[in-house]
């Protein structure tokens, strides 16, 4: 069974008396330490998907199974005690606490856990020492450039030593030569066993990756190998035709 697994999922917004249709009875099976890429236009329900697949956005319909957990059957509290278990999250804007140090940002999915304050250090200053941003630890965000932020951003993602890591455009504020470092170091952590999920729009990102997702209004394609079940199966090749 793959480690994450989205059984007939729909995401419907309700505005005043209209309907959006953000995705459309999708099922998708991803494997432990798959890279997955999902692309796709403006609007065509890639951040919702990823937000589904976190646990933040409750489907309309349809199950999300992750380790076999399904996990809009668990309550709220039990819910974000599975986020912080499985799940780091990677965002575009980075949302670094600005008056807080490096380590400091690093630390905050630490503080609800058992651990001491010297243990939630050591292990900040241990995933800092990862993403090469150790001598660092002390500064605070805005001494940072934009690329050594969101490397930051990985660090917290990663402090938990979650299973699965999920990128929200992780390098939608970065010029090529920085998207292209934090891609290696987002490649590297797959190669350690991380299970990562990617949204992009960015063709330069999906090299390399297992498998790259492309949706189009709610409804979702795979383009290498066969499309996945998306009310009716069908060929990479046939998709290509349609887009």
């Amino acid at each position: 069974m793959p480690l994450i697994q989205l059984e007939n999922v729909q995401k419907i917004y309700n505005t005043g008396n209209e309907h959006v249709h953000a995705l459309h009875d999708l099922s998708l099976g991803i494997d432990q330490g798959e890279f997955v890429a999902i692309m796709g236009p403006s609007g065509s329900g890639k951040s919702t998907l990823l937000s589904v697949l976190g646990g933040l956005s409750q489907p309309t319909n349809g199950r999300v199974i992750v380790d076999g957990i399904d996990v809009y059957a668990l309550d709220v509290e039990k819910r974000a005690d599975f986020r912080r278990e499985y799940l780091g999250f990677v965002f575009q804007s980075f949302q670094l606490i600005p008056y807080l140090t490096i380590i400091e940002n690093v630390m905050l999915p630490l503080v609800v856990t058992p651990f001491a304050r010297v243990e939630r250090g050591r292990m900040a200053i241990e995933i800092l020492e990862k993403v090469g941003l150790r001598s660092k630890a002390l500064r605070l965000p805005d001494e940072l450039s934009g690329g050594e932020q969101q490397r930051v951003a990985i660090a917290r993602a990663l402090v938990n030593q979650p299973p699965i890591v999920l990128a929200d455009e992780p390098t939608g504020n970065l010029d090529s030569a920085t998207s292209e470092a934090i891609m290696q170091l987002l490649h590297k952590l797959n190669a350690e066993g991380h299970t990562v999920v990617i949204v992009t729009h960015n063709p330069e990102n999906i090299h390399d990756v297992d498998r790259c997702i492309h949706l189009r209004d709610g409804k979702l394609f795979v383009e290498k190998g066969l499309a996945v079940h998306s009310g009716e199966m069908a060929s990479a090749e046939l998709e290509k035709e349609r887009l």
